[in-house]
């Protein structure tokens, strides 16, 4: 979803305020990867293809032509991929994410009444537009032919905005698709860290589920909570993606449910692959690739897993704040000059 904000950005609590230390870089043997034996190689080959293509570096390019020629997975990887720890002073954190669907409609009225935005003529990249509380309550916005679609709730809108990206049911049951178009450069804060600030909340209750209650329960002050956000996304159409595809990543393709991260791309190469070991109830060992960002995945150490379409992909998402590690694979040309100077 090339928004690029995602899924469980709300849930960087704990990279609030930090500063990160240098990186250091560190290769480590195949063989300890936990869990690498017996992974579906031919999956994550399959969605590395999918974007290997749009990397621009002769040392990639070279990769890509090669793994477009259908070699055994596990061994086109192990070849020429060495595996690098990059980390810095942050613990691994990983979060999920989601591309959601919500009712909505083309034209206000009746309970349609929360306007999804496309990018305004006069937004400029880089220089801060109007903050989300000004776009709700001034509606600076109003009248100029930006509504794509209209929402029946605005906590919908904020977390579609969240995600970067999502469906949209229409009233005769077809489906628009949205993507992200831009964002107005006002910085990004955690409204589950206000709550938490706040004593309302400790900081393991806080979910997308007990936000997305507790503003509906409280309408005026969780009407000034999501103001807290200055951040505010805008959109464009992408239906003519197909359905049965995954929304658009950061790199204008479409992303792969279970094998799609979102990464800090300053530190991780987007179209790179990454083994990734996610503790907690539900422990994930698994090859994915970095074809997504968010502008609150930040560090060596932090990722967001796309979990699908939908609401069961959204309660799952949802409910990811883990530890663990991830090792990013390197083509070789590129890991040892780093790793030894790192030395």
């Amino acid at each position: 979803m090339s928004r690029s904000w995602f899924g469980g950005l709300w849930l960087s609590l704990t990279m609030a305020g930090s500063v990160m230390s240098e990186p250091t870089y560190t290769q480590i043997p195949f063989e300890e990867l936990t869990g690498w034996a017996a992974d579906d190689h031919q999956a994550a080959l399959d969605v590395f293809l999918n974007t290997c293509g749009d990397i621009r570096d002769p040392r990639w390019e070279i990769l890509c032509d090669y793994a477009r020629r259908g070699p055994e997975p596990r061994g086109f990887f192990e070849k020429f991929f060495r595996p690098v720890l990059m980390e810095d002073s942050e613990p691994m954190l990983f979060t999920g994410y989601f591309e959601p669907e919500l009712p909505g409609a083309r034209e206000r009225g009746n309970d349609y009444q929360y306007p999804i935005y496309a990018v305004p003529d006069d937004l400029v990249p880089g220089e801060p537009y109007f903050t989300r509380r000004e776009i709700d309550e001034d509606q600076p916005l109003r009248g100029k032919g930006l509504e794509l679609a209209w929402l029946t709730d605005p906590v919908d809108l904020f977390f579609l905005q969240v995600q970067g990206s999502g469906r949209v049911r229409l009233p005769d049951g077809s489906m628009m698709r949205v993507g992200y178009g831009g964002k107005n450069s006002r910085n990004y804060s955690s409204v589950g860290r206000v709550l938490v600030e706040r004593g309302i909340f400790e900081p393991h209750q806080v979910s997308a589920a007990v936000i997305r209650n507790w503003v509906r329960e409280n309408r005026e002050e969780g009407r000034a909570l999501l103001w807290e956000n200055e951040s505010y996304v805008f959109f464009r159409e992408v239906s003519e993606v197909p359905a049965d595809l995954g929304p658009l990543g950061a790199m204008n393709r479409s992303i792969t449910e279970g094998r799609t991260i979102a990464v800090d791309p300053a530190f991780v190469t987007l179209g790179a692959p990454v083994w990734i070991e996610k503790q907690g109830a539900e422990p994930m060992n698994r090859l994915m690739v970095a074809q997504d960002t968010g502008s609150a995945i930040k560090g060596a150490q932090r990722a967001d897993i796309f979990f699908g379409t939908g609401a069961d992909a959204g309660r799952a998402a949802g409910q990811i704040k883990d530890a663990g590690r991830m090792v990013v694979l390197l083509p070789s040309t590129i890991a040892h000059p780093l790793v030894v100077a790192n030395r």
